[in-house]
């Protein structure tokens, strides 16, 4: 049924049995979270065979030693490949990708790029796609970086907009992308949106993409959705200098304990590993081995991600599922996401609700991203997204926070259809 043509007295129907349901929840004392995207414990006991590993002790001297500031070959080999890249591209760091990018913008407002004016001389300002990662957008507000909307579409962010910033404001210095499962769509970029992304024509000579490769490897289907490779297509349309890619180990092994890279062209590596030198010796070259003797290989990665997948897609598929059978897609007053990798699930109600649904499941005991969180400054306008993370939760608790949530979802919007 559609919420929005029931009468005022059937509103009032539903109210009041979603309004004891809820009160019966919230009296179970329930304590669950689906906020964040974490793997769960089975997904890390996948990896205990990591911590008991044959030919550590053939480990080459030099790797126990100082000096290989960008890591050791064979597991920059390893990454070059799953990004299709080369080797002399890629510099590798400790378990945080975030850690990359902070470190990268940190540089840029301090020192500028390559040799440049410091961003932080023109008031930098970030394009920044949303719904989108958080984090993100909070090392943006962190440094004061303002930040302008990108609307995202079934391809990707909205590239007419984009084209049109970047061509007349040279204060745009950068870009956030997650470019496949983006997070918390699940949209992978088309490849029409990548190449034109590798080929527009920046104001500023010192635009940076930071593409966030964060969900490369991570499927939730047999067959991987396609990426274009940005690099290539950078190096092809003469803006070879145009991105950092970034990646990690994070939700592959240890989420804690994984190894990062940033990928980017020979200047830019160049002018990272000048400013890194004075920054460190090397990050942990006895732990990319480590690593490196674990994953061995491509194919051998995507074996180990089968294994995870084969433990997250049930959950993922739970959520749909229930809302597919509770909400309905007709109801009027909610839609989600099915992705096909990644970690999330955008859930998006009835414009005005998020924020009550949030604070509904909050005082039944569920714990969700807040309302506003993958929008800069925690703004949206609509005040209709929510993230759904369903990976860490047990599967028990699982169908708990699916109640609540859609018992919480109905409650706030025939309160809200009410009110109107």
């Amino acid at each position: 049924m559609n919420f929005k043509q029931l009468s005022k007295e059937e509103l009032h129907q539903i109210y009041n049995r979603q309004k004891a349901e809820y009160d019966s929840l919230v009296s179970q004392g329930y304590k669950v979270d689906i906020a964040r995207g974490k793997p769960c414990n089975e997904q890390l006991d996948i990896t205990d065979a990591m911590l008991k590993l044959e030919g550590i002790e053939n480990m080459p001297k030099s790797y126990r030693n100082y000096g290989m500031l960008d890591g050791i070959p064979e597991m920059k080999k390893l990454f070059a490949q799953i990004l299709g890249v080369d080797s002399s591209e890629v510099i590798l760091g400790g378990s945080s990708s975030l850690n990359l990018m902070y470190d990268t913008i940190q540089r840029n407002l301090q020192f500028g790029v390559c040799g440049g004016t410091p961003w932080n001389k023109s008031a930098a300002k970030f394009l920044c796609p949303v719904p989108g990662y958080d984090r993100h957008f909070a090392i943006c507000e962190h440094f004061g970086i303002e930040m302008i909307n990108i609307p995202m579409d079934a391809e990707g962010p909205n590239m007419d907009l984009v084209e049109q910033l970047v061509a007349n404001d040279d204060s745009i210095k950068g870009m956030w992308c997650v470019p496949k499962y983006s997070n918390p769509t699940g949209v992978t970029y088309s490849d029409r949106v990548v190449e034109r992304l590798a080929t527009m024509k920046t104001k500023a000579s010192d635009f940076r993409i930071f593409w966030d490769n964060a969900y490369v490897v991570h499927d939730l289907l047999d067959e991987t959705d396609h990426l274009a490779n940005i690099m290539e297509l950078c190096k092809k349309a003469g803006n070879a200098d145009r991105v950092y890619e970034f990646t990690s180990t994070s939700k592959i092994t240890f989420a804690g304990s994984g190894v990062s890279c940033i990928a980017t062209s020979a200047n830019n590596v160049k002018d990272i590993l000048s400013h890194m030198t004075m920054q460190t010796i090397s990050y942990n070259k006895v732990w990319q081995y480590i690593h490196y003797l674990y994953l061995k290989s491509v194919d051998n990665v995507r074996a180990i991600m089968a294994k995870q997948r084969a433990i997250i897609k049930p959950k993922f598929d739970a959520i749909v599922n229930a809302f597919a059978d509770n909400l309905g897609e007709d109801s009027g007053i909610a839609k989600w996401t099915n992705p096909n990798g990644g970690y999330f699930i955008t859930l998006t109600v009835m414009d005005g609700c998020a924020t009550r649904v949030y604070n509904l499941c909050k005082a039944a005991g569920l714990t969700l991203t807040p309302a506003g969180a993958p929008f800069p400054y925690g703004r949206d306008v609509s005040d209709g997204v929510l993230r759904i993370a369903p990976t860490f939760t047990s599967d028990s608790d699982l169908v708990v926070a699916t109640q609540i949530l859609i018992c919480c979802v109905k409650l706030a919007c025939t309160e809200k259809l009410l009110e109107d």
